[in-house]
C-alpha cells in the first residue's frame, strides 16, 4: 500500500481492524537515516470523539507506558492527529504461545516440559514486576493483567518471551467509570473470581498463567471443550479431571506446582513473585538445557518463525495492541441479527389464545407472554392452546412449548406435593432452620413455598440450593436482566421473539444475538438464581413443604457461593421485624454456646459486628440483656444483635436454657 503519514509514523501495512481500532505496521524516520518499525494503533474515526472510549484509551496508555521491564513488551509514543489517538508499540517478530499450542496439538505433540516451564518463568518475571508496580509519588498501583492468555504470549524469534496487551488491565488509580460493563480475559482463561466478577487481584493472573502452563503440558484446553457456560462453570469449580487423567504425562514435581497455582481460593494460592520463583527452582533442578535458546530451536523445528513476514509475527491475534480490538458484545446487534429477527416475525404467528380449566378465555397473546403465563403458573398442563384461528389443543402439542411444559421446575402441578416428606406452616423466621437441615444433611429435593397466590420452588442437590423457580413475574429473567439494566427493554423483546428458534431458552437467545456474552450471561443467571433463593427467607406467611429426591431436569447453573455463607446472606435480607418475631421464643431463658455445633462458626463468614456479638454469649445473660449490653458498650447496634442471634439459633451454635 501507499505509505501514508499518520503524525510522525509512516504507515507500511495494515494489520487488521477490529469494532474499536485498527492496527498497522509503521516506520519512523529521522536525521541521518534513522528509522524504526513499530505497531501502530489508532482508534477507529467513528469512535474518536466518544468521551468514554477516548478517556479509556488515555488512562491505559499512561498506565502501559510505566512498564519498562524485558519481558513485557513496550509502549514507545502516544499521539493525536487530526482529532484522533494513536500509540506506538514494539513490533515483536515471532510468534505467539496460541500458535504454538495449535501447531503441537495438530503434530499430537506436546510443548517439552522444559520450554513450557522457560516460558511460564518468563512470563511470571513480568508480573511480579507489573503486580509490584508504583506510581509516581510511590502508592502501589495494584495492577492486574486479566488476560494473561495464549494469545498475549509473544515469543520472538531468538526464544524470549515478551507479555503483551496490558492495556486491559486495571490499576487501582484508572478511573473504573470507563470500564462498566466492559468484560476483560478470554473464554477459557480466566480465574474463578473473574468468572464470578469478584474483586480480583495478583493471584487472578496466577490462576490464569498457570492455566496455560498446564495446556502447554496438556497440548488440549485444560477446562475441556463444549459450550461456553460449560468451561465457565468448570473453571468456577476448578474442574481439573482433564489434568488428572493425565498423570503419567506431568513431571511429579511440576504437577504439585500446577495444583498449587490452581488452587479455587485466591488466598491458597502463591502471588506472582512466589510463583516465579518456584517456576525458577525448577528450571534449575531440572538443570537441563533450557533458556530462550531451546525455546527458539523448538519455534524453529515447528516453523513457526519462517518465513518471519508480519503477519506470521503478529497474526490474527495482534498481540501487541494495548486495547482489544473485538467490539463489546453488550449493548449490540449485528445486522445479521437484526435480519434473523425479522425473518422469524414474518412466520411466527402473533396471535395465540388461551382456554384455561375453568372456561376463561385469554387472548390474543404475544408468545412471549404465552410463556410468561406459562413460567408463572398461570397456565397448566389442563389448560388448552390455539395458534391463530386453529383449533384449541394441550400446551404439549406444540413444539416451540415443549421445554416449559415437560420442565418439572416450570411447572406448577399440585400433584408434586401429595406426598412430601417433610411439611409445616411458615411462620416468620421458620425457613432459616429448616434449610440449615437441608444442607447439612446434604438432602437432594425441592422445598415448596406457598403463600396466597405466590409459590416458589428451591431444589437442592447434596445439600446446595441448585435451580429456583417463581410465579412472580418480577423474579424472570428477562425482568431481572433489564432491571438491572444489563440488556435493554427492546433487545429483550427481540430475545423473546426469537424464543422458538433457541428452544425457549431465553440466555441462548440473549447471547445468539450479541446481546449478552457467554459471561455476563453466567454472572446474571447466578445472581437471579441468588436473588429468588433470598428472597424466599423474606416469605413469613402461608406453608412449606419438602419432597425429596425430586429433581428439577433444567439446566442449571449452580451457585458458586458456599451454602453456609448463603444462609448468613439469607439472614441479611430478612426484614429486621421476622428476625425479632422469630426469636420471641426466647423470651427471658439465658444464652449459651453450643459446645459442639454441627457446622463452626467460621464456615458462614460472618462479619466482625457479628463475631463480638457470638462471641459474648458465655451463659451469662438472655436476648434482652444482651441487647441492651452491646447497645451501652457502642460496640454493635441492636440489629446486629438480633441477626447474629437468630443466625446462631437457627444453625445449633447458640442455645437457649
Amino acid at each position: 500500500m501507499t505509505q501514508r503519514p499518520v503524525g510522525p509514523y509512516l504507515v507500511e501495512s495494515r494489520l487488521a481492524a477490529g469494532g474499536m481500532a485498527e492496527v498497522f505496521i509503521a516506520k519512523r524516520v529521522g536525521p541521518h537515516g534513522f528509522s524504526k518499525r513499530v505497531a501502530l494503533k489508532r482508534i477507529l474515526p467513528q469512535y474518536a470523539r466518544d468521551p468514554d472510549f477516548v478517556a479509556m484509551f488515555i488512562a491505559e496508555a499512561r498506565l502501559a507506558a510505566q512498564l519498562d521491564h524485558p519481558n513485557i513488551v513496550q509502549v514507545f509514543d502516544f499521539g493525536e492527529l487530526e482529532g484522533g489517538l494513536f500509540l506506538a508499540m514494539e513490533l515483536v517478530t515471532g510468534t505467539t504461545v496460541n500458535r504454538l499450542l495449535r501447531t503441537v496439538a495438530a503434530r499430537g505433540e506436546n510443548v517439552p516440559p522444559d520450554v513450557a516451564l522457560e516460558i511460564a518463568w518468563e512470563t511470571a518475571r513480568a508480573l511480579a514486576y507489573a503486580h509490584a508496580l508504583k506510581g509516581e509519588e510511590g502508592q502501589p498501583l495494584s495492577l492486574v493483567h486479566r488476560d494473561v492468555s495464549p494469545a498475549n504470549i509473544l515469543l520472538t524469534r531468538t526464544g524470549n518471551v515478551k507479555l503483551s496487551d496490558f492495556g486491559i488491565a486495571r490499576a487501582s488509580s484508572v478511573d473504573r467509570r470507563t470500564d462498566q460493563g466492559r468484560l476483560r480475559g478470554k473464554l477459557g482463561y480466566m480465574s474463578p473470581e473473574q468468572v464470578m466478577g469478584k474483586p480480583l487481584d495478583g493471584r487472578s493472573d496466577v490462576f490464569t498463567l498457570v492455566t496455560v502452563l498446564a495446556e502447554m503440558l496438556l497440548a488440549e484446553p485444560l477446562f475441556g471443550t463444549g459450550t461456553d457456560i460449560d468451561i465457565l462453570l468448570r473453571i468456577r469449580d476448578v474442574d481439573l479431571r482433564v489434568l488428572q487423567r493425565t498423570e503419567q504425562r506431568i513431571p511429579n514435581e511440576v504437577r504439585r506446582l500446577l495444583t498449587l497455582g490452581l488452587e479455587r481460593d485466591p488466598a491458597n494460592r502463591p502471588d506472582s513473585v512466589e510463583l516465579a520463583e518456584a517456576i525458577g527452582t525448577l528450571v534449575r533442578k531440572r538443570g537441563k538445557d533450557a533458556g530462550p535458546e531451546r525455546v527458539a530451536r523448538l519455534l524453529a523445528r515447528l516453523e513457526l518463525v519462517e518465513p518471519m513476514r508480519p503477519e506470521d509475527a503478529l497474526g490474527a491475534e495482534l498481540p501487541t495492541t494495548l486495547l482489544p480490538l473485538e467490539a463489546p458484545g453488550a449493548g449490540a446487534v449485528s445486522v445479521e441479527s437484526e435480519t434473523a429477527a425479522q425473518g422469524v416475525r414474518a412466520t411466527t404467528p402473533a396471535i395465540w389464545r388461551v382456554r384455561l380449566a375453568d372456561g376463561r378465555l385469554l387472548g390474543p397473546v404475544s408468545f412471549p407472554k404465552l410463556v410468561e403465563l406459562i413460567t408463572t403458573g398461570v397456565i397448566g398442563l389442563d389448560t388448552e392452546i390455539a395458534k391463530g384461528d386453529a383449533a384449541f389443543q394441550p400446551p404439549g402439542a406444540f413444539p416451540e412449548l415443549t421445554r416449559f411444559v415437560t420442565s418439572p421446575a416450570l411447572q406448577w402441578n399440585e400433584h408434586e406435593t401429595d406426598a412430601p416428606t417433610w411439611k409445616g406452616p411458615n411462620t416468620p423466621g421458620a425457613l432459616l432452620p429448616i434449610v440449615f437441615q437441608l444442607v447439612t444433611r446434604r438432602e437432594t429435593g425441592v422445598l415448596h413455598l406457598h403463600e396466597a397466590e405466590r409459590r416458589k420452588k428451591i431444589y437442592f442437590v447434596e445439600g446446595r440450593p441448585e435451580f429456583v423457580a417463581s410465579t412472580d413475574r418480577r423474579e424472570l429473567l428477562g425482568e431481572f436482566l433489564v432491571q438491572e439494566g444489563l440488556v435493554l427493554r427492546m433487545e429483550m423483546e427481540m430475545a423473546l421473539a426469537l424464543l422458538p428458534r433457541y428452544g425457549g431458552r431465553l440466555g441462548d437467545a440473549l447471547v445468539g444475538l450479541g446481546v449478552l456474552r457467554p459471561v455476563e450471561l453466567f454472572r446474571a443467571i447466578s445472581a437471579q438464581v441468588t436473588a429468588r433463593y433470598l428472597e424466599a427467607f423474606r416469605w413469613s406467611r402461608g406453608e412449606w413443604l419438602y419432597v425429596r429426591d425430586a429433581r428439577s431436569h433444567e439446566e442449571t447453573f449452580p451457585l458458586g457461593t458456599d451454602p453456609y455463607e448463603l444462609l448468613r446472606e439469607a439472614v441479611v435480607a430478612m426484614h429486621i421485624d421476622a428476625v425479632q418475631a422469630a426469636l420471641t421464643p426466647l423470651g427471658e431463658r439465658v444464652l449459651v454456646r453450643a459446645p459442639a455445633p454441627l457446622v463452626p462458626l467460621s464456615a458462614y463468614r460472618v462479619p466482625k459486628t457479628w463475631l463480638r456479638v457470638l462471641g459474648a454469649v458465655r451463659g451469662d445473660v438472655t436476648l434482652p440483656g444482651l441487647v441492651v449490653r452491646e447497645a451501652a458498650s457502642g460496640d454493635s447496634d441492636p440489629e446486629d444483635v438480633y441477626r447474629a442471634i437468630y443466625l446462631g439459633v437457627s444453625c445449633g451454635l447458640i442455645l437457649a436454657r
